[in-house]
């Protein structure tokens, strides 16, 4: 037994509680080396006589990949304290005992051995708001939504879709556009609407913040926007905005003083200065987003800066009720800031959603104690080069799909954002270089899966561009130009995720079957099962699934009863199945 690759720490993800009473435990062993594993566990306080009354119960293999099985249990303790470890025995019945101390041939007698979970506190488990759970997501630009007020239109504003974007033209997208299409979402099925910002700034992004409690002009004022969340309440839709904490802009009030009065300025700590005279052009002698020296860093440690920007947080969600926000280059501002911060948000709205822009493993912000979910671009990655940019063969993908789900807790897995393209990445259907049969399988993987899928404007329709500027076209109103077919293949997607119950956000995930170009996996929730089979290829492919045979399943997009005899089942190029399965 290859020991050496068995891992497990008494932290997260490896250990973790999934509500006041159920703790999840995972192992990692090597992929095919052990046939069982056994949770060897018991409270630390329980004895007859000297002997530790410890009990044994099987785990499950929840998901494998070329180099690593995951091994699962959930358990309830009896008084919420456990001592544990795990029993492993490969198929020579050779047996190994894992504790924190160490490996040994039999189960230890001494209880300083093993792993502990001290006690399970409450206040101490993850929990995100439940609604994210069953949220489908939009992700709106204002500045190219709709132009609904030509009154507010910038100087220089351009006709609508006159020209291709650049960074700096401006198309007069504003909240009023926004209102007179939230029908259209509706119909879409959309119940969550995430706003790029739309505070005051100077750019056509919004990024660079000139005014944190006022709304950009171009956009509308607050009675349009406080109007504008009542609408999307009205119709059942949550309205997240977008705080960007780690830099303020060029033209921010406090940076201005920096610039005029120098280290005479009440502001300067405001900032990460590193010499006076400040130069902002050029090269900045600041900390700074990048080295854009239009965005100077926030000292979010400041006690002044943490005050305003907490004013900030509060005052949106307790003037207008937005129910989230989408934190900008959350993972560059201190740990202690986010903990302040989450106290402030949920104090002013216990079910606001947190969300951090971290595009790699985020564990330390998704502890219960920070942020509710993370943009999920380790799932975004693994599937545009999967489905879209064919750059991923299929067990590469399945591989790492497998281990982002075993990467976080289930919980954490439930409200993780999961996008496929935004307004800082080319369009997929760009990336699948105009194969809407790839992007069709994108979408039906992206909406058959764990987390809170989110949809960029206008990629419904067919909407193409590259990397920024590009991707920020505006929207497709004209409706003989829009890809109506696309519309009412994700509209349906949408509909079977709300209305079959495996199908959404709560049910168990795992890949069965994977092909040279071809994934069959299952979705499992108690008696409900799903089985999907999505052939990623130009070529008709017949692909051996496990689990199928002499089954009788309805299949859900013909709507067709079928009983399942070959153990084969034969797929049409760029084809896509699923089979729900009677019990």
């Amino acid at each position: 037994m290859f020991i050496e690759a068995i891992k497990h720490r008494a932290i997260n993800p490896y250990i973790y509680a999934r509500d006041k009473e159920t703790i999840n435990i995972m192992l990692e062993t090597k992929k095919g080396d052990v046939e069982t594993v056994e949770l060897i566990f018991a409270d630390p306080y329980d004895f007859k006589g000297d002997q530790w009354q410890y009990k044994t119960e099987q785990m499950i293999k929840t998901g494998s990949t070329h180099l690593t099985d995951y091994w699962k249990i959930s358990i309830k303790p009896t008084y919420r304290r456990l001592r544990y470890g795990f029993q492993c025995m490969d198929n020579q019945k050779e047996k190994v005992i894992v504790t924190e101390r160490g490996f040994y041939k039999t189960i230890p007698s001494e209880i300083g051995n093993y792993f502990c979970l001290p006690y399970l506190h409450e206040i101490d488990i993850f929990q995100a708001p439940d609604w994210v759970k069953d949220t489908v997501w939009y992700q709106i630009f204002p500045e190219r939504f709709a132009n609904g007020d030509s009154s507010l239109n910038p100087e220089g504003t351009l006709p609508w879709g006159s020209e291709e974007p650049s960074p700096t033209n401006f198309f007069g997208g504003d909240f009023q556009g926004v209102m007179d299409h939230l029908d259209y979402l509706v119909d879409l099925g959309i119940n969550g609407i995430y706003f790029t910002p739309i505070f005051k700034a100077y750019s056509n992004h919004k990024y660079d913040t000139i005014d944190y409690f006022e709304i950009d002009p171009q956009f509308g004022d607050k009675e349009t926007f406080r109007k504008l969340v009542k609408e999307c309440h009205k119709r059942g839709i949550k309205v997240m905005l977008d705080a960007v904490f780690n830099h303020s802009g060029y033209y921010f009030q406090p940076f201005q003083d920096v610039l005029k009065n120098q280290n005479h300025s009440r502001y300067k700590d405001w900032f990460h200065i590193w010499e006076f005279p400040v130069k902002a052009d050029g090269y900045p002698n600041y900390d700074a987003f990048g080295f854009v020296a239009s965005m100077p860093k926030l000292d979010t440690a400041h006690p002044q800066v943490k005050e305003y920007l907490l004013d900030v947080a509060r005052f949106w969600i307790e003037e207008f009720d937005i129910d989230g926000w989408r934190l900008d280059v959350a993972n560059e501002v201190d740990h202690a800031f986010w903990r302040d911060f989450r106290k402030v948000v949920k104090d002013a709205k216990p079910e606001a959603y947190i969300l951090g822009e971290i595009w790699h493993d985020s564990m330390p912000w998704l502890q219960g104690d920070q942020f509710d979910a993370v943009m999920n671009y380790p799932f975004t990655n693994s599937s545009v080069e999967f489905f879209a940019t064919q750059q991923m063969d299929s067990q590469t993908f399945a591989d790492s799909i497998t281990d982002v789900l075993h990467m976080y807790p289930q919980n954490v897995n439930e409200a993780a954002f999961n996008l496929l393209d935004s307004h800082d990445t080319a369009r997929i259907l760009t990336m699948a270089e105009g194969n809407k049969d790839q992007i069709k399988l994108l979408y039906l993987f992206q909406l058959s899966f764990i987390g809170s899928p989110c949809i960029y404007y206008g990629d419904e329709i067919g909407i193409t561009g590259g990397g920024d500027p590009g991707c920020r076209k505006c929207m497709e109103w004209n409706e003989s130009k829009q890809d109506r077919e696309l519309f009412h293949f994700i509209q349906k997607l949408i509909k079977m995720r709300q209305e079959v119950s495996a199908f959404g956000n709560c049910a168990e995930f795992r890949f069965l079957t994977v092909d040279e170009d071809v994934v069959v996996y299952q979705k499992q929730v108690e008696e409900a099962e799903l089985i999907f089979v999505l052939n990623n290829s130009d070529q008709t492919k017949i692909i051996e699934i496990e689990g199928l045979t002499n089954r009788k399943a309805i299949e859900l997009f013909s709507n067709q009863e079928v009983v399942v005899e070959e153990t084969t089942v034969t797929m049409e190029a760029y084809g896509y199945k699923c089979f729900q399965l009677h019990h």
